[in-house]
């Protein structure tokens, strides 16, 4: 049996929710309240880990991910957010 296959889910701490809606781009597609959000994403990854996949969370600092950001060329978005969490789970594989 295959061991199951491993993502990264962007996560976001309540301290931090307030700057990461004011400054990514994609801000204000985000629930107004951290609350709302932390409900519909942990409802999504309890689906997704039903699925059989393991779920790995992966903590959005404002600061860290605006200079990845930065660094990669990429605007603040949800695609960025994704590649962010992905990367992130290589290096910690890697050790």
């Amino acid at each position: 049996m295959s061991r199951p296959r491993r993502v990264g889910l962007p996560w976001y701490e309540p301290e931090h929710y307030e700057a990461l809606r004011a400054g990514l781009a994609d801000g204000a597609k985000l629930p107004p309240h951290y609350e709302t959000w932390r409900i519909a994403t942990e409802q999504m990854e309890r689906e997704v880990q039903r699925s059989g996949v393991d779920v790995v969370r992966v903590s959005i600092e404002p600061e860290a991910f605006g200079a990845w950001c930065e660094q990669s060329g990429l605007p603040s978005d949800g695609a960025a957010r994704a590649r962010y969490a992905a990367e992130a789970l290589v290096e910690t594989a890697a050790g």
